[in-house]
């Protein structure tokens, strides 16, 4: 699957969003290592603490279906003509399931798109720069 359908399926799901509050939607695709695509949107919360990101629905969508490993990422977010990029929750629970290269993709309204990586997005990831060292 290519990023442009990728895309596609994030912008689809931002449509099933549940965001009276903030009426900011969010609509996310996860490309599974087996090929797979699994999406999410946000769902918010009067208690704002208990919202959760539409890049943390599909992650755990993906992982609930026995999906260990994502290898690209595409973000919608059709109310602001900008690309908005994941929050700092998000970028930590991905490195969690992606390696430093794996694509990502994200846009609003515009036709303007950001082209990253995950490593780019989270360049020191602790836990994992850490069971990379060898000890002594």
């Amino acid at each position: 699957m290519n990023m442009d359908e990728l895309f596609l399926a994030a912008q689809k799901a931002a449509e099933a969003a549940y965001a009276p509050y903030s009426r900011f939607r969010v609509g996310a695709a996860l490309l599974g290592e087996g090929g797979a695509v699994h999406t999410g949107c946000n769902v918010e919360n009067r208690s704002f603490g208990l919202t959760i990101c539409a890049e943390r629905t599909a992650a755990v969508k993906g992982i609930s279906r026995g999906e260990r490993g994502f290898t690209a990422l595409a973000i919608s977010t059709p109310d602001s003509p900008d690309p908005v990029g994941p929050c700092g929750a998000c970028r930590q629970v991905l490195t969690e399931f992606m390696a430093p290269g794996a694509r990502v993709r994200f846009g609003g309204s515009s036709p303007e798109r950001v082209d990253t990586t995950i490593g780019e997005l989270y360049p020191f990831d602790s836990l994992h720069d850490l069971a990379r060292k060898k000890t002594p």
